[in-house]
């Protein structure tokens, strides 16, 4: 497994760079990725997303240069902006074990692993994919797409962004239960370059 920083990227060019590297991995050999970037502030509509998941008009969100846009991986309406650590494991199952529950688990237990670095406890919530804290916030949001056993897609990792955008969503399409940050759970907040370094470390502890 490798990492690369993509640094701030729009999202559609991410998803673009996302496609080669799924191909790269299918036809090239190349090894597994995992990407860790930010966006601009943009929202996302997963393939379970339900209607009314948007509780502001289009319109009015485009006068603020926010982009809805409906993409291929699981999972429902989510926000990435600048201040959240977005990561893309574009890894081939093949070669590690091709089962999406064992791997949505792994994404999640690195995650976990990362924020204990930062002394924070998070975990898990039956039938609700992602890390959570106190079972009641959630700082990572998880969706994936899996072609012929590639991944592409991952995770959300509120660090320092503007939580406010979640508030124009249905996060994730669940209602009674909140998101928080690293930002809002300890203080100070570590820079995004120890937070990206502490992923790094656990993906490659947890997937190698």
């Amino acid at each position: 497994m490798i990492v690369q920083q993509w640094g701030t990227i729009e999202f559609r060019d991410a998803w673009r760079r996302q496609r080669e590297l799924v191909d790269a991995i299918l036809h090239q050999d190349h090894p597994d990725t995992l990407v860790l970037c930010e966006h601009p502030s943009v929202i996302t509509l997963g393939r379970n997303t339900q209607q009314g998941s948007v509780l502001t008009q289009r319109e009015l969100l485009g006068l603020r240069n926010i982009d809805v846009i409906e993409i291929d991986r699981g999972g429902e309406a989510t926000v990435h902006n600048p201040g959240q650590l977005v990561g893309y494991p574009i890894f081939n199952l093949q070669r590690t074990k091709p089962d999406l529950h064992w791997f949505l688990r792994t994404v999640e237990q690195s995650i976990i692993d990362a924020l204990r670095s930062f002394e924070i406890e998070s975990g898990r919530v039956d039938g609700l994919t992602g890390v959570w804290i106190d079972s009641q916030r959630k700082i990572c949001a998880i969706g994936i797409h899996c072609s012929r056993w590639v991944t592409s897609h991952g995770f959300a990792l509120n660090v320092c962004n503007d939580l406010s955008l979640f508030s124009e969503i249905v996060p994730c399409g669940i209602t009674d239960r909140g998101v928080t940050s690293l930002q809002r759970e300890i203080n100070p907040c570590p820079p995004l370059d120890e937070v990206v370094k502490a992923v790094s470390n656990s993906f490659t502890n947890n997937f190698q």
